[in-house]
Order: structure tokens, then C-alpha cells, then sequence
């Protein structure tokens, strides 16, 4: 307390420091500003007022962080500090291992388990000096997209808290959005970081794959699944994976965060696949987003329409790549079927329905997805001939009302880049008249995340749309 001024003293008790940005915020705790305690009493003070209404975390570790936020202090005093996240108070989805901590992938089946280890991205979290609040909420084993089926209730969209907040990373987006934690990880499998940043108004960044380990993270699809940061601002997405990048990644190190926001959009040639991605879009959701596609060739060397992902659909769900349906079906099978055969009562009736589709799945046609899979890896570079980056809608729409999902369609434009393994993001680029946050998509080639974050933050520099803050 000794190192936090009068002036901040008056912004925390106005309830003004939950919303600074993550880079803020660990900003302030360099510049001895504002105390790592004091952050993250904020925080835990907003969680305790809007938790019981939000349903964002199922575990707040409270005197835990607070612990964790005094020795960050101390020795923050005394000169030392950690890494980039220093003091910062973030959250995680509970499906990351933490040790000594319950983590519950938001299932009956696993609702009292305690990991004795951290998950790989905990560790560097931790190394970099972050303050773990808790655990958010999230669909059960991260096999849906409406944030509906957790064991512990629905989280609910602080914009409405009748809609959705999407899934499954929807506690971590409801988080971020509300001011709970400066930021928060999700997992993405098809969609299950960006489509709840779409759906809640914030930042949520898929790494290339293999960028961030998935070790000690509970699995939905091996192949597919990503681990990744989710944020206010793209500037703080950057922040965040430069941290938790697993070195061992086959890319080259991230830059820093200047190098990245220094490297200029101005040369940059954006695409628009047009199919499947903009077809059967809302009608205002299509309005905001050409009205983006201006700004967009404004700050760049122009937008173009370019070449679709040369995918095939399954014919039983349309919208979904047969291959991705396969793959995640096969996979969700392979961890879960031990488990189902021993307490089948244990899941959510959706969950159980969804894993036990997956043992249809023949070993030759899982082969045949799989190798369309690498395949589909391997030609990536050819989406980019024409551009540099691609530019779609994160969903086809604002986010639906809870009990009543919005199909699978709200995957559509996600899901494709699971399967490329491509680093994309979502950032607010509009909001509807009913003042429901609308989500726009930047996809990249592999490992060039830095070109992604880069766009991001040109464009977040241009609009004002990440500022705005729900009605909670």
C-alpha cells in the first residue's frame, strides 16, 4: 500500500483500476504507481458484486492471489520484477491444470479434482510474474459453443445477460469483458476463444498451432486444440503470448511488442474469402462490417476479394469441414471413453451425446482426416498469393439468447482455421442497435502471429470499439 499514490488511491475506490489495460496496468506496477494488491483487490471486489449474476469463474482462489500479489509487491519495492505480467491479476479456464487448485473442465466428472501439477502455460504465467485469480467458467470439456452445458450453470453475456457469451471459453470472455481480470486464457478447438470475444465485445487471439503448449490442459481434439489469450486489446494479446510461447515452437520467436507495432500495415494486402464466410451473415452484422472494410483499406494497401480454403463440408453438419468433424469426434472420443464407460450419468446429457458420436468414427476414416489435416498444413501458404492477411466475420451475428443456440453456423467461420493451424484473432468492430458487440476475424499465415497482432492494434488504434464497456 505504501507505494500507491493518493491519486490512484481515489481512481481504485471510484472503481476506476479494473479497467485499465493488462499493458497499463503492469505499467503502473513498474513504475510503482499502483500496487500489485491493490489491482488485485479491485478485481476481486468486482468478482464478489458480479460473479453471482455472471457466472464467470466456478473457483475464485482469493487469498491465494492476494498472497501471491504481496510478494509480487515486495518485490516489485525492492526492484525486481518478473516479466511483462509482474503484478497483473489474470484468470484461466478451468480446464488448465493448476496445482492445488481444483480444475473441473466444468464436468461432474471431474468437479472435486486437484491437479499436484501446473499446467506448462501456468508455469510461464507465473515466471512471468502474473497473479492467478481463479477458474472461469466454461461449456463441459469444452464440447460446445454456448457456454450452456457447464455442471456449474451458464455464464451469461454481460451486453445482455439473457444471451449467450459464447463458447466454451465463455467464462474467461465474460471475465474480461465485465472488468473481473485484466485478462484471461481460453482454449480453441473451432472457434471457442474468438467466437466468445466476439460475442462479449473483447480481444481473443488463436495462436498458431503448437505456438502455446497444451501440456496439463484437458483436451478436446489434440490435433485442433489451441491455448490462447484473451484481452482487451490486441496490444494486451501480444503482451500475453509472448509470455506463455512455448520456446520449443517450430516458428521463430515472437518479436517484441514494439518491434511488432513498429513494423507498420501500410504495405499490408488484405483478402476476403467471400465463401463461406460472408454468407448468411446478419443483416446489421453485415452493415458493420463493410463499414470496417473501409477503414481497413484506409490504414493498408487495400482489401480484395481472394481464394476460399478449398475445404470440404460434411454433409450430416454443412457447416463444418467433414475432416474437422471426424478428427474431433475421433479424438474427443479417444480421451473420454474410459471415463464414459465408467459413469456415463456424469455428463451433461449434450456432452455424452456429442463424445459418444465419436465411436463411429472408423480407424481409416480418422486416418483419412488426419492426413487431410497435415495436408491442409502443408498448402496454407497458397491462401496468401493474393494477400497478406484474410479478413472475415468472427460470426455470422450478435450473440443468441440463451436456450435458444444459434447453431453450429456461429463455428463457421472459425473452425477452418483449426484446421490450417492458422494464428487468427477477433476484435470488436461494431456494435448492433441493440448494443450487442460485433466480432471481426484476421487470419494469418503460420507462425506470423506478429503480423496478425500488428493489424489488430493498427486497426484498434483507428476505432474506438474495444473501449466500450457493458451495462453491468
Amino acid at each position: 500500500m505504501g507505494m500507491l499514490p493518493a491519486a490512484v488511491s481515489l481512481r481504485a475506490a471510484s472503481g476506476g483500476l479494473e479497467w485499465l489495460t493488462l499493458e497499463e496496468a503492469a505499467g503502473m506496477v513498474r513504475r510503482k504507481q499502483v500496487s500489485p494488491v491493490e489491482l488485485t483487490r479491485a478485481c476481486l471486489r468486482r468478482i464478489e458484486a458480479l460473479n453471482p449474476r455472471l457466472n464467470a469463474f466456478i473457483t475464485v482462489t482469493g487469498e491465494q492471489a492476494l498472497n501471491q500479489a504481496r510478494t509480487l509487491e515486495a518485490e516489485a519495492q525492492r526492484g525486481r520484477i518478473r516479466g511483462p505480467l509482474h503484478g497483473v491479476p489474470v484468470a484461466l479456464k478451468d480446464l488448465i491444470d493448476t496445482a492445488g487448485v481444483r480444475t473441473t473442465a466444468g464436468s461432474r466428472q471431474w468437479a472435486d479434482r486437484v491437479p499436484a501439477r501446473d499446467a506448462d502455460v501456468v508455469l510461464r504465467l507465473k515466471a512471468a510474474g502474473a497473479v492467478l485469480l481463479g477458474k472461469t467458467n466454461l461449456d463441459e470439456f469444452a464440447y460446445n459453443y454456448t457456454s450452456e452445458t457447464s455442471f456449474f450453470g451458464p455464464g451469461r453475456n454481460p451486453w445482455d445477460g439473457r444471451r449467450s457469451p459464447g463458447g466454451s471459453s465463455g467464462g474467461s470472455a465474460i471475465a474480461v469483458a465485465a472488468g473481473l481480470c485484466y485478462a484471461a486464457l481460453g482454449s480453441d478447438t473451432g472457434g471457442s476463444i474468438r467466437l466468445p470475444a466476439a460475442l462479449c465485445g473483447i480481444t481473443g487471439l488463436k495462436p498458431s498451432y503448437g505456438r502455446v503448449s497444451t501440456e496439463g490442459a484437458a483436451p478436446l481434439a489434440w490435433t485442433l486444440d489451441h491455448i490462447g489469450p484473451m484481452c482487451r486489446t490486441a496490444r494486451d494479446a501480444a503482451i500475453l503470448l509472448a509470455a506463455m510461447a512455448d520456446p520449443r515452437a517450430p516458428y521463430s520467436p515472437l518479436p517484441t511488442l514494439t518491434a511488432i507495432l513498429q513494423g507498420g500495415v501500410e504495405s499490408m494486402r488484405l483478402g476476403m474469402p467471400r465463401r463461406p464466410f460472408y454468407e448468411a451473415l446478419d443483416a446489421e452484422a453485415a452493415s458493420i462490417l463493410a463499414e470496417a472494410r473501409k477503414v481497413l483499406a484506409g490504414l493498408t494497401a487495400g482489401v480484395r476479394e481472394t481464394v476460399s480454403p478449398p475445404l470440404a463440408y460434411s454433409p450430416e453438419v454443412p457447416d463444418l469441414p467433414v475432416h474437422y468433424m471426424r478428427v474431433i469426434s475421433a479424438e474427443a472420443y479417444a480421451f473420454h471413453r474410459e471415463m464414459l464407460a465408467r459413469s456415463p450419468g456424469s455428463y451433461h446429457p449434450g456432452t455424452r451425446k456429442s463424445i459418444e458420436g465419436g465411436a463411429a468414427v472408423s480407424a481409416a476414416d480418422y486416418i483419412g482426416a488426419r492426413r487431410d489435416v497435415e495436408r491442409r498444413r502443408a498448402e496454407a501458404r497458397d491462401l496468401f498469393r493474393e494477400a497478406d492477411l484474410l479478413i472475415t466475420p468472427a460470426a455470422p451475428g450478435p450473440a443468441f439468447e440463451l436456450g435458444k443456440p444459434g447453431g453450429l453456423v456461429f463455428l463457421r467461420n472459425a473452425a477452418p482455421w483449426n484446421v490450417y493451424g492458422l494464428p487468427s484473432i477477433s476484435v470488436p468492430c461494431g456494435f448492433t442497435r441493440a448494443g450487442l458487440p460485433v466480432g471481426m476475424q484476421i487470419t494469418g499465415p503460420a507462425g506470423r502471429d506478429d503480423l496478425v497482432l500488428a493489424l489488430a492494434a493498427a486497426w484498434q488504434e483507428a476505432t474506438e470499439w474495444h473501449r466500450r464497456r457493458p451495462p453491468v
